[in-house]
């Protein structure tokens, strides 16, 4: 995309952030506190809405005020982050949350106080801008770094290039952070549906076997918990393309929290949900009862331990697993047997054993996925 044509874009974005300054300058000028209404990003604020499936960010805000001890650093950051963004937006330029981190970060004058002391302190902060003035970190012009892969039937145009994703090798395609429309489009679709599995090693074992070429499909992964990327694209191969969405997970309390943020969306980034969660997604493995009949050995056992059982109890409370029996029976039967599994456990059995066996087993019985 050309830098006029990035800039044009990017002017309704521009547009919010300076009426945000408008604002804080003349409640200064009429001589009162400076302050902006941040909505809160916590679990007490995020609704599930039923009808639609996923999670919602409630009404609640909080006003960092600039005359609070507390909040006049956070309140200066944000500031600082928005006209670092504002000058990206202006001169059609991107940069990653880290290099925006460097770009922000600086010694105030007079002082050996710096605006920020690490990352940690600035990554909040970008995501308290986008919902303070509703617009995305993708309208910001600030991307993450690459954490996902995508291989199969399905040609895409990236950049102006036209990418086979049938022909990307051992490596596949890297997803990039930013997967609007206009950065990443589609061309032609040949597959019948996607696979999202938990983990890069998982993802090369599929890759290698060409289970995508056998079974007509796209595969993904996102390096565990799927960046905002990743989940982007899911949505719209969902949507646009119509394509259902099958998710390979490790059968543990963290397998069943990624499947809960793939579906419905994730507390911190409620705000993004309608654009990313998938409330039609599908848990098609690996369930609690795979050990028997499966036939697994006892080798594939990792113990739970306190942390994992207190994890399993919180995911059970979540409103949006409320009423869903399936889901209690199956966590239950993971506490009860005291083990949980990894999908990479099924090489027990022969280091094809997923692609070949396991895999196709699970799409030819829909009965045994969990929604």
């Amino acid at each position: 995309m050309g830098r006029s044509k990035a800039k044009s874009k990017g002017r309704p974005t521009a547009a919010k952030i300076e009426e945000l300054a408008a604002s804080v300058v003349e409640l200064a000028a009429k001589r009162r506190e400076p302050s902006m209404g941040i909505p809160l990003r916590t679990l007490s604020n995020a609704k599930y809405n039923k009808t639609k499936r996923i999670i919602e960010m409630g009404a609640a805000r909080q006003d960092r005020e600039f005359f609070k001890l507390g909040m006049a650093k956070s309140f200066m950051q944000t500031m600082l982050i928005a006209s670092g963004c504002k000058q990206l937006i202006d001169e059609g330029k991107s940069v990653s949350i880290r290099g925006l981190y460097y770009r922000t970060k600086h010694t105030i004058a007079g002082t050996q106080e710096k605006t920020f002391n690490d990352q940690q302190e600035s990554d909040p902060i970008i995501e308290d801008l986008e919902v303070a003035i509703g617009a995305l970190r993708e309208e910001l012009h600030v991307f993450a770094s690459t954490r996902g892969t995508i291989v199969g039937n399905l040609t895409i145009v990236s950049q102006g290039d036209t990418i086979d994703l049938r022909r990307m090798g051992a490596g596949g395609f890297g997803i990039p952070s930013i997967c609007e429309p206009d950065v990443l489009g589609f061309k032609k679709c040949e597959a019948d549906f996607v696979l999202h599995v938990e983990k890069d090693t998982v993802w090369q074992r599929f890759n290698e076997d060409k289970f995508w070429k056998k079974h007509n499909c796209v595969l993904t992964h996102g390096n565990g918990q799927p960046p905002r990327g990743v989940r982007r694209l899911l949505y719209r191969l969902h949507e646009e393309l119509k394509l259902p969405v099958y998710v390979l997970l490790d059968n543990d309390p963290w397998g069943y929290y990624i499947y809960s943020v793939i579906k419905q969306g994730s507390i911190n980034l409620a705000f993004e949900s309608k654009r990313m969660a998938v409330p039609d997604a599908k848990f098609i493995g690996v369930r609690s009862g795979d050990f028997e009949q499966f036939k697994l050995p006892d080798d594939v056992k990792i113990g739970v331990d306190d942390k994992d059982v207190k994890r399993a109890k919180q995911i059970l409370d979540y409103p949006w697993f409320e009423g869903k029996k399936e889901w209690k029976k199956e966590v239950d039967t993971m506490l009860k047997h005291g083990f949980k599994m990894e999908v990479e456990s099924m090489m027990t059995k022969s280091i094809s054993f997923v692609t070949e066996t396991y895999l196709p087993h699970k799409l030819k019985h829909p009965g045994e996925w969990l929604d």
